[in-house]
């Protein structure tokens, strides 16, 4: 049975308990502090108002307000202080007999303008970051229609962001695929950030390179998110094609809010609040199970297998006297993937034959110390420690049938398990230490060091000569009619220990050179273990203000990328995969139509060298002989979330070319789009509704083009069929089309404050699906939608 692709969730959220009272007004208590973005430093002084009411307030000197007798509602705060951005916070919920605690930082003005009134969300609007910058609240992600709060989901709109479809939760960014990217979860360097996420394929043991299905972070953990889609600054580095810094929301200091969420896949539950062990600390934590065969089960797709997983988010964030804060972070996500020989017999076509038995558990921990020092400057010290496992097992079945294709015997189908196995770790134990300062003429340096070490151990066998029945032309030169190739367990076959300590140094200076023109000039150096390499990237950016809404921007620079940890497991001792290359221009202008209405257009090009490729299909060997460009333009329009309406439109035009050197010419990378245009808006009618929709079109992804053989063994008792690639991405699969709604609703029912929200992905139904590239059968599941399930969920205060 084929669903279609759409996914209804119906989350009941924000069950407040209330007390009532039968003559007064509830009423709750706004507290927080105001901080300089840059230097961490208090701003007594700052004013705090709250849009449509009388009330206001300065912050004292160590920049803390406390704002009473709110009546209970949803508010818009603007924060002022001289010489610097106003900062706008939308949403700000106030609870009767509650207080709701904020922590705000607002960024220095620049050198020049008399009087500057721009909306600054956290992240946005940067110095730092003057090219391709987008920030996220956490209502916005939260708001964002067919994304089920999924952050990469919300991202995945963004202008030179690859659309994948709905199956995946990953971003490529700019002619570049999902493992080029930083991510940084509270300062904490992270690779895996997907559940069922690059599962071996039948035919070549290989990693998929698309990404994971499902994020790590459950709906509401991300408390705010900056992508950076190109031109990032020295202080991020190993990767090449953009950054994404995730803050984890901190835990309320004041009061206790505990939030959930009932659906057929699962349970969440969050506790954001006291830590009622520790002074000044608050927690978050965050649990979710979520177990898919329910879902298979009502919609008859138990060929399948049986997915699931969890994740477990545990922050804690402590005030120690006036100039430390201290995070302790710790997130633990298992996930397991079976298919039996009871999944084999509910394939009605007998496509699949696989027995499956994978397990992956992902481990982050850290801690996040920062140290005000000084008048205008602070240091962050990081500790951290990511440890990985996957162990796989890939067998076959042997499912007999009569003359008319039935199953003979099936609850007793022969199987071979554990054909292929593989276990694979990887764990890295890493510290930063970064320094930021700020000059008395308004320049800012920031400098600091990554050291880290990694460990990487890799088991995978064989147990015998296996067959491949896709392979590529020339695959078979000695012998063109042989229709196959075979799997040699002396070329599959590893047994791998290695280990690397790695360096980095670097400093970024932000300047003006005049009035107008703003510059970042960055240096770094990165030593890689496994390469043996030394490298130096330097960084370039810069704005000139034509006036106050009007800007022009550029950014250039080098990006080394360090080899996948699982793919340099898998080289022999005697070969060091070399760092990949990307040297990246940028140019762009910004509008600003009205304090949070803006527009960007960008013009940008890489150029590659060093690229990993693998030389010949079905072996472990790879090199560094790829090389490649990439060009596109990005136009986009956003109005941020304030008030009544937010949303944004944005067209890309993109071409990303790769080249193996292996005599076969230039081909369309995998993620090469070359038109995408998005479409999302949402509208705050009244103090009840929020509606909104998002509409995505993008060109088909590149599709390799096949000859089909039949009978390949000449054998009428063993007929086999094969796919022979003739040439690599010079089709293209149907466009992607996806339109995606949702409405939130807000009521009380007696003492209850309700709010309820629906959220139908892809209504269209038109989405696009690669069988070539994706696991076919964790791929199929959400390729077909899994959908038309009510998701109910509860909030309540303690």
């Amino acid at each position: 049975m084929k669903l279609q692709s759409k996914i209804i969730t119906l989350f009941i959220t924000n069950l407040i308990v209330i007390t009532a009272f039968s003559q007064n007004i509830p009423s709750g208590i706004m507290k927080g502090k105001v901080i300089d973005k840059t230097t961490k430093r208090a701003l007594e002084g700052a004013t705090i108002l709250i849009k449509g009411t009388k009330k206001g307030i300065s912050a004292d000197s160590t920049g803390t307000f406390i704002l009473k007798d709110i009546p209970e509602g949803t508010y818009l705060l603007n924060v002022n202080y001289l010489g610097y951005q106003e900062k706008q916070i939308n949403d700000v919920q106030i609870i009767s007999k509650k207080t709701t605690y904020l922590e705000i930082e607002i960024e220095e003005a620049a050198i020049g303008v008399k009087e500057v009134t721009v909306t600054a969300h956290r992240f946005e609007n940067v110095r730092l970051a003057p090219v391709s910058n987008y920030g996220f609240s956490r209502e916005e992600i939260a708001r964002n229609p067919g994304a089920q709060g999924d952050i990469f989901r919300a991202i995945g709109m963004l202008p030179g962001v690859s659309s994948s479809g709905g199956e995946y939760s990953a971003i490529a960014a700019r002619g570049q695929g999902t493992r080029d990217n930083v991510y940084m979860v509270d300062d904490i360097p992270v690779s895996q950030v997907g559940h069922l996420e690059g599962y071996p394929s039948s035919e070549t043991g290989f990693n998929d390179p698309n990404g994971g299905r499902f994020s790590i972070f459950a709906p509401r953990v991300i408390d705010n998110a900056e992508f950076q889609g190109g031109g990032f600054n020295a202080q991020y580095g190993r990767k090449s094609a953009s950054y994404l810094g995730l803050g984890i929301k901190e835990g309320n200091k004041e009061n206790p809010l505990i939030d959930g969420q009932i659906d057929l896949m699962g349970v969440t539950l969050n506790y954001d609040g006291p830590s009622y062990i520790f002074k000044n600390t608050g927690l978050f934590l965050s649990a979710r199970y979520q177990d898919l065969q329910t879902v298979e089960n009502i919609a008859d797709m138990k060929n399948l297998g049986h997915p699931k997983y969890q994740d477990f988010i545990f922050k804690s964030t402590s005030q120690i006297g006036t100039k430390n804060k201290l995070s302790v972070i710790a997130i633990y996500s298992p996930e397991s993937f079976e298919r039996t020989t009871d999944n084999v017999k509910e394939d009605k076509d007998l496509n699949n034959l696989l027995i499956i038995d994978n397990t992956k558990n992902n481990t982050i921990l850290g801690l996040n110390l920062r140290t005000l020092v000084g008048k205008n400057n602070y240091f962050k010290n990081i500790l951290y420690y990511n440890r990985f496992t996957s162990i796989n097992s890939f067998g076959k079945s042997y499912p007999q049938t009569d003359a008319s294709g039935k199953l003979i015997n099936p609850d007793n189908i022969p199987f071979e398990a554990g054909v292929r196995t593989s276990d694979y770790t990887e764990s890295k134990l890493g510290f930063r230490s970064i320094h930021t300062i700020r000059f008395s003429n308004g320049s800012n340096l920031i400098s600091g060091i990554d050291l880290d070490r990694v460990n990487l151990s890799n088991v995978r066998n064989l147990s015998r000569t296996d067959t491949s029945y896709v392979f590529n032309t020339g695959d078979n030169s000695s012998n063109p009619l042989k229709y196959y190739t075979l799997v040699e367990p002396a070329f599959f076959n590893v047994d791998v220990n290695k280990h690397s300590n790695n360096a980095s140094a670097y400093m970024n200076y932000s300047f003006l050179i005049s009035e107008k023109f703003s510059v970042n000039a960055g240096l770094r150096y990165d030593y890689t273990g496994f390469a043996d390499q030394h490298t130096i990237s330097p960084r370039l950016s810069g704005s000139y203000r034509l006036n106050e809404s009007n800007s022009i921007n550029f950014a250039t620079g080098i990006f080394y990328q360090d080899p996948v940890n699982s793919e340099i497991a898998d080289q022999p001792d005697s070969f060091k995969l070399k760092n990949e290359r990307v040297i990246e221009f940028i140019a762009g202008y910004k509008k600003f139509f009205t304090p949070d209405l803006r527009l960007t257009i960008e013009a940008w090009y890489k150029n590659f060298d060093n690229m990993v490729v693998r030389p010949e299909s079905g072996k472990v060997e790879q090199n560094n002989s790829g090389t490649g460009n990439a060009y596109g333009l990005d136009i986009n329009v956003t109005k941020r979330l304030t008030e009544k309406v937010h949303g944004q439109i944005g067209y890309s035009y993109m071409q990303s070319k790769r080249n193996d050197n292996n005599g076969l010419g230039e081909y369309n990378f995998a993620f090469s789009q070359p038109n995408q245009v998005n479409f999302l808006i949402g509208y705050k009618p009244d103090k009840h509704w929020i509606l909104s929709t998002k509409f995505r079109y993008a060109t088909g992804k590149p599709a390799n083009e096949y000859i089909f053989h039949t009978n390949i063994f000449n054998d009428p008792n063993k007929i086999r069929y094969s796919a022979e690639i003739t040439n690599k991405n010079t089709k293209r699969l149907a466009d992607f089309i996806s339109l995606d709604i949702r409405a939130d609703y807000m009521f009380k029912i007696n003492q209850l404050g309700i709010i309820a929200f629906i959220d139908i992905a892809d209504v269209m139904n038109r989405q696009n699906v690669n069988g070539e590239s994706f696991n076919p059968i964790i791929g199929k599941m959400f390729a077909d939608g899994i959908s038309i399930f009510p998701t109910f969920g509860f909030k309540f205060n303690l």
